[in-house]
């Protein structure tokens, strides 16, 4: 692509989103719009928004805030500081000895900064071609699909809609496979040893794949294509869900129940990764690292280790640069 004879374009990387700051208030706001999208509850708004409004909100925010407070960074919450650390690294790599300036935005479906906000920012910067690039791995209708619709819904009240092309999910991306693998390897590396593997991603309900939405086909396909590329046998790996809400069923098997179930049947050394994350945060922070290790040591577990998700690791910069080169090709010249 020329700068002077083709569309320009720019990439809107957008998240799940955090509370703008760790305290009752903010995070009231942000699970009121994010727990609001019927993407992510279904039920029926004359039977949840009582429940929501008069319950969740009122009971949540305090216990969640404390959540937030131990693992907030000077910077802020560490979903959006990490992903914004990406965003500044994708840039350079993608930008350096070029001679074009591919704007880069990072933007949240809950909380700020907006969709719309980051796609008024690429419009600003004169972009009206949009690569957008949902920061979820695996698609899912809770997650992915929430991107299109808020953007949708966003351009709606624009004069006028810049060309759109979305990237559905990576869960089998080489580089996404390698990335995860060399990042296993590495933590193998620095403890000594090559302990159970336990593939952990977030959970939804049950029906909610029953009804066709293909989450866990691909995260199912993640965790057997890194098995793989380990060379581990079915004894030597686990494949879970973490985080379930409320009494309906979700998708099994549940990560609390198989590891407290770990110890008595001899597997007491274990490391955890969640490749459902491209970036940590509250969720891998808190309550993988630190809830689910309580729960497996308190049943007899010995050795607990979370790795990392892949951050800004150059694997992720890597990946993300490949991702938008690959399905930006059609807009060059």
């Amino acid at each position: 692509m020329t700068s002077s004879s083709a569309p320009k374009f720019g990439v809107l990387m957008v998240n799940l989103g955090t509370p703008d700051a760790p305290e009752p208030t903010a995070v009231r706001r942000y699970l009121k719009e994010f727990l609001s999208d019927r993407r992510v509850v279904d039920l029926n708004p004359i039977l949840w928004k009582p429940i929501l409004n008069l319950v969740i909100l009122n009971i949540r925010p305090p216990r969640v805030a404390k959540a937030y407070k131990s693992v907030w960074m000077e910077e802020g919450s560490p979903l959006f500081v990490l992903g914004e650390r990406l965003r500044n690294n994708i840039s350079l790599s993608l930008n350096v000895n070029s001679q074009t300036n591919i704007p880069i935005v990072h933007a949240m479906t809950y909380g700020n900064p907006s969709i719309l906000e980051g796609a008024n920012q690429l419009r600003k910067a004169k972009a009206n071609k949009i690569l957008v690039l949902p920061m979820y791995p695996q698609f899912s209708a809770t997650t992915t699909a929430a991107v299109y619709d808020k953007l949708m819904a966003g351009l709606k009240k624009c004069p006028s809609w810049p060309d759109l092309m979305l990237i559905k999910d990576y869960a089998d991306h080489p580089l996404y496979i390698q990335g995860l693998v060399e990042s296993i390897r590495k933590q193998w590396d620095e403890q000594g040893e090559r302990r159970h593997l336990v593939l952990s991603y977030h959970g939804i309900p049950k029906r909610y794949a029953d009804n066709g939405d293909p989450y866990p086909k691909r995260c199912l396909l993640t965790s057997r294509l890194v098995a793989e590329a380990l060379g581990l046998d079915e004894s030597e790996w686990s494949h879970v869900y973490q985080s379930r809400f409320g009494r309906e069923e979700w998708l099994q098997p549940y990560a609390d129940v198989t590891l407290r179930s770990f110890p008595a049947n001899g597997i007491k050394r274990i490391n955890i990764i969640s490749p459902a994350f491209s970036v940590d945060c509250l969720e891998t922070l808190e309550e993988v690292t630190f809830e689910l290790g309580d729960e497996f040591k308190a049943c007899g577990g010995e050795a607990y280790n979370y790795i990392p998700a892949l951050n800004d690791s150059d694997a992720q910069v890597a990946l993300y640069c490949d991702l938008i080169k690959q399905n930006s090709k059609q807009w060059e010249c």
